[in-house]
C-alpha cells in the first residue's frame, strides 16, 4: 500500500516508511467526538494520544 502525495517531488511513500517517519519523531493525536439528540449531549468521547517509539526516546 503506498500512499499518492502532491506534485512535489516527493514520489510515492510506503505505508510503513511513513509510519516509521512519524514513529521517529513521535505523533499527537487528539479529538473530541459528542454525539447530540434535540441539543443534549448523549455521548461524549475525547481522546488524546502521544505515540512515539522507544528507540527516539533512549537517544535523547
Amino acid at each position: 500500500m503506498t500512499l499518492a502525495t502532491q506534485d512535489q517531488g516527493y514520489g510515492e511513500i510506503a505505508l510503513v516508511d511513513l509510519l516509521d517517519r512519524l514513529l521517529g519523531t513521535g505523533v499527537v493525536i487528539s479529538g473530541d467526538v459528542v454525539i447530540s439528540l434535540a441539543g443534549v449531549d448523549l455521548v461524549q468521547v475525547q481522546l488524546h494520544a502521544l505515540i512515539s517509539s522507544v528507540r527516539a526516546e533512549m537517544t535523547q
